[in-house]
């Protein structure tokens, strides 16, 4: 048998098998396909697949299906990703444009991505410890109350109601936030903690505390700018297939609901050459994902945060990562440098 062969033999199972969900037969492939060769030698085409582990017969049928295995070598021949249609590239672009709020951004993100492959989206917050501080404001609500509001490079916006502990009037206040702003813009957020207790110890004795308390108000947005979480959606999509879930379905959604989980396996897939990373099965390291295939890649300035699509690993790849890629393009340029 054949390189080519066995790869053309292995690419049609996948794509009838992902299209029907029924075990493949020798007689369907090749009335389906244009493989050039009689059924008996698709027959022994097929046994020297299942040989190999890249096909398993799943009952007593003449019928095969992928293994992990198979369908790791089959997406390994994705040269490359295709790209998405004109109508599908304006549709993302309409709708990731509407809004410039990084928590709708991304909410919106996640429903298309759902809705393009009818799997469960994830997309991961930008990691804030590399984020920098873009602009910060304080807004006189009380004598001693201050609506303090961070926002970060990436769009991101924390605000908090601060006791300053004393009375502020806005002249005082508005020199604060010019000493605040002067000298924090760009600041990593990994750093301004001890950026922040210098800039309060610089401030005339009279506005000390004051400073002090904005300080700490600032520095306690910064940790919470910092949290790893996610954002999911079409959960739904799962009970629609499981079917494919012969074991259990209950793994899978205890780890997406375990966003400690889903946020460790994507932060640890690594990038690959065609932009787009596949887990299949078993090679996911969490045991509750070994029927799931994950696909997902980076996005974003440094590309460390990641969006992506869990689903059966009965997939259509090809779309799949063609929609996530396509998606982490938009969401990089809507979101900026």
């Amino acid at each position: 048998m054949s390189e080519p062969r066995k790869l053309e033999v292995l690419r049609a199972i996948v794509e009838d098998y992902v299209h029907s969900r029924e075990p493949v037969g020798s007689k369907a492939l090749v009335e389906r396909h244009h493989l050039g060769v009689s059924s008996a030698t698709i027959r022994n085409d097929m046994a020297a697949l299942e040989d190999e582990g890249l096909i398993t017969a799943p009952h007593t049928s003449a019928g095969r299906i992928p293994t992990d295995k198979g369908y790791r070598l089959f997406v390994d021949q994705i040269s490359a990703v295709k790209p998405l249609s004109p109508a599908e590239r304006r549709a993302i672009q309409a709708l990731l444009e509407g809004s410039d709020d990084l928590d709708d951004v991304l909410d919106r993100t996640v429903r298309l991505l759902a809705q393009l492959t009818n799997q469960v989206a994830v997309v991961q917050y930008p990691l804030r410890s590399r984020a920098r501080v873009r602009h910060i404001e304080f807004v006189l609500l009380a004598p001693r109350k201050v609506l303090t509001v961070l926002i970060v490079d990436s769009g991101k916006v924390e605000q908090r109601v601060i006791d300053v502990g004393q009375d502020v009037g806005d002249d005082a206040l508005a020199e604060l936030r010019t000493l605040f702003l002067g000298r924090l813009s760009g600041t990593p957020l990994s750093l301004l903690a001890q950026s922040l207790q210098a800039v309060a110890d610089s401030c005339p004795p009279v506005r000390r505390g004051a400073a002090h308390a904005l300080a700490r108000g600032l520095e306690s947005l910064a940790a919470s700018s910092r949290e790893e979480r996610m954002v999911m959606a079409g959960t739904a999509n799962l009970a629609r297939s499981n079917v494919d879930f012969p074991l259990s379905i209950g793994p899978v959604l205890e780890a997406l609901e375990e966003q400690v989980v889903m946020l460790r396996l994507l932060s640890d897939m690594a990038q690959d050459p065609r932009g787009v990373t596949v887990s299949i099965g078993r090679e996911n390291p969490y045991d509750g994902l070994s029927e799931a295939s994950v696909v997902a890649t980076g996005y974003g300035p440094d590309a460390t945060a990641k969006v992506g699509v869990l689903g059966p690993t009965r997939m259509d790849y090809p779309t799949t990562m063609a929609a996530v890629r396509a998606v982490a393009r938009y969401l990089s340029r809507i979101l900026g440098p």
